[in-house]
Order: C-alpha cells, then structure tokens, then sequence
C-alpha cells in the first residue's frame, strides 16, 4: 500500500495565489460597482495609490531599462550587456502593470482609447498618455528578439537587431519625455501642491530621480533573479551601478537642496509639520542615507549590503512620489486620505501578477546570457552558482 505524499504549497506561491484571490474580487467589485464601493477617493482627492504607486512609481521603477540600453548601445558600455534583457523585460512588464493600474483607476476605462483619435496637443496627459503608448511598444520590439530566437525565425531576428540602435534612440527620447511629463502634470496645481514639492522644476526633479531609482533597481531585479532562479549574480557589473547610483543620487540631492534656497522655502522643511516629517523621510530614506552608504567601496562590492541600500533608494524614491501626489495635497483638499484596504490589495495583486509573468518569461525564454569566464563571484558566501544556458542566449534582446 503506497503513502500518499503530504500536499505542500511554497511560500511565495502560496503568498501569489493568496494576493490574486483577494485582489481579483475586488477588482470586480469595482467594475461592476464603481469607485466608490472599493476606494477612499472623493471629488475632493481624486487620485490616491492606484496613481500616486501604480502609475508614478511604476513608470520611474522601469527607468533602468531606458537607462542601461542607451548605457550599453549608445554609450558604447558593453560589458553591461548580459543584464540588458532582463532589465528591458522588468521595465516592458513594469509598464503593461502601470497600464493594468491605470484600467482600474479610469472612471470610465473603456475610453482608455480617446487619446489616440481625439487629439489634445496642448495637455500634458495627453503627452503622457502617447509616450507611454510608443514606450510600451518600443519595448515589446526590444524583447521580440526572445521570441523570435524561441520559434526559430532567423531572419526576423536579424531584422530586429538591426532595428535595435533607432529602437533604443527611440526608447530614451520617449522614456525621457514621459518620465519629465509626469511632474510637469502637477505644475497646474501652484496653489494645492505644498511649497517642499511644487517647484517649476518639477519636471527635471522627476527625471533625475527616476534615473537613480532604475539604477537601483536593476540591483534589486538581479539579487532577487539570482536568488530565484539560482543565477551566478554579476557582482562585477553590479558594483559599476551601485557607484553610478551613488553619483545619481548626489546629483539629485544638490539638485533639490538648491532649488528649496533658489526658491526660498528651504525654512518650510524645519517646521513641526507632517509635511516636513514626510519630507525628511523621502530625504533620508532614499537619498541621504542610501548615499552615504554608497561613498564605502566595501557596501558597493558585497551584494549582501548593497541590495538593501539599493532597497533603500527604491523606497526613498517611492516616498517622494507618494508624497507628491498624496502628502502634498492633502491639506489643500481639506482631507486627510488614507487608501482602503481594497486599494491596497489591487496595487499587492498587480505587483505579484508582475513577479509571476517575469518568472514565466525567464522559464520560457533566454531572458539571462550564457554564464562565461568573466562573471565574477558575488562576495556572499554561499551564492548560488550559475545555471548554463544553451547557446546563443546572449544574443541581442
């Protein structure tokens, strides 16, 4: 008589169902019953997390894939190259979610489609609205390669490297023109938006951050893909972006110190107010300490204190996004708005639907390159060793 094995279910898979079975239910809830059945929004606060997490956070995370093609094809720097695939797809999905939040947050998604025929030149939503439409697709180019290399179409893969270099070009000057374009889009609010996040700068303040932050997150995407997959991780390579990301980081802290004194409300950050303590957790958090951190070469060649400081710099950069379209206006409005717990799971289940496509794609497709030679050892004991590819796979995404 055989034993029947005791079913057991792994943890992060057990979390990825547990966050679907909650977040797909209320999404229905909200299409079938509207906003307001699901949501803290108000006509006096509009847009809360599904904008201020999903859409602005969303689209600065995904800046490492317009950062490290035009680092790799432009600038020429190509022992990058092996990361450049799974950075591209970690920006294409980070972008197919921001469309997914953005379906969710319409009040009447079905019009999602306007923008392309009901032309609107003068409004920066619009401006958006296009550039994330070319972006998105420019990056399904990028990675078209995977799929081509999988089914076997040679030609169509010389095709698409050949098309790589205007794609890239196309990609920085869209990705740099909607990553400006999202802080421009609270320049209309002079009056509502508190004086530590309303500059004229705005537009500058997104991108430079958005730069630090995509860096960032190319190292958090790596140690979590080498732990997953049981990847060699590419410490060489890792340690050149956490010290571009100590430079990104320095730039953006002079850059908005400067532009506080410029405009004379530097006082503003030393008052006993929420805004100011908000304020000096965005600052912090994810500039001041993460750099600092970044200055010690040994931070920046072990990986075990390296990921948290880029994790840290994600989260410092999450905080000022959320503490422009949230913190920011919140006195203004009158309210105080706090997400309803409903808001909170869709954001979760999008995030894990997100995991779980780049895990599918790294199964079915040569997302990483063939390990070779060159790759270094990550400094922490015990990492896992690379797992070999077939050949080929370091062709161009």
């Amino acid at each position: 008589m055989t034993t029947r094995e005791p079913f057991r279910l792994p943890l992060w898979r057990g979390v990825f169902y547990l966050l679907l079975a909650i977040g797909i239910p209320v999404m229905t809830i909200r299409y079938t019953q509207g906003l307001g059945a699901v949501t803290n929004l108000s006509d006096a606060f509009p847009w809360g997390l599904w904008i201020g997490f999903d859409l602005l956070c969303g689209v600065g995370l995904a800046a490492g894939g317009f950062t490290l093609t035009a680092a790799v094809y432009i600038f020429n720097l190509k022992r990058f190259h092996p990361i450049v695939r799974p950075t591209v797809l970690t920006a294409f999905l980070g972008y197919l979610l921001v469309i997914g939040a953005l379906l969710v947050d319409l009040g009447r998604p079905w019009n999602i489609w306007h923008p392309i025929v009901m032309w609107n030149p003068s409004s920066v939503m619009f401006e958006v609205g296009w550039c994330v439409m070319l972006y998105t697709t420019v990056l399904a180019l990028e990675l078209s390669g995977l799929v081509f290399e999988r089914v076997g179409w040679q030609r169509a893969q010389r095709i698409q490297r050949a098309a790589t270099i205007p794609l890239v070009l196309a990609g920085v000057l869209l990705s740099t023109l909607h990553q400006s374009s999202l802080g421009a889009l609270y320049l209309i609010v002079p009056d509502k938006l508190h004086p530590l996040w309303y500059t004229p700068a705005l537009p500058w303040i997104f991108w430079t951050s958005a730069i630090a932050a995509g860096l960032a997150m190319v190292i958090v995407e790596s140690r979590l893909s080498s732990r997953a997959f049981g990847r060699q991780i590419e410490m060489h390579l890792l340690r050149e972006i956490g010290g571009a990301l100590m430079v990104a980081l320095g730039v953006f802290a002079v850059f908005r110190v400067y532009d506080l004194v410029h405009r004379g409300v530097l006082a503003e950050a030393f008052r006993p107010t929420y805004e100011a303590g908000m304020f000096a957790l965005e600052l912090a958090l994810g500039v001041i300490l993460p750099f600092v951190l970044l200055l010690s070469p040994r931070v920046r060649d072990d990986i075990r204190k390296l990921y948290p400081t880029a994790l840290l710099a994600v989260m410092g950069f999450v905080v000022n996004r959320l503490n422009v379209s949230v913190t920011g206006l919140e006195t203004a409005s009158g309210t105080r708005y706090v997400p309803a717990w409903s808001e909170i799971a869709v954001s979760l289940a999008l995030v894990a639907l997100g995991f779980a496509a780049f895990a599918v794609m790294v199964r079915y497709f040569r997302v990483y390159p063939e390990a070779g030679p060159e790759a270094a050892p990550a400094t922490a004991p015990g990492s896992a060793t690379a797992r070999p590819l077939p050949a080929g796979a370091g062709r161009t995404a």
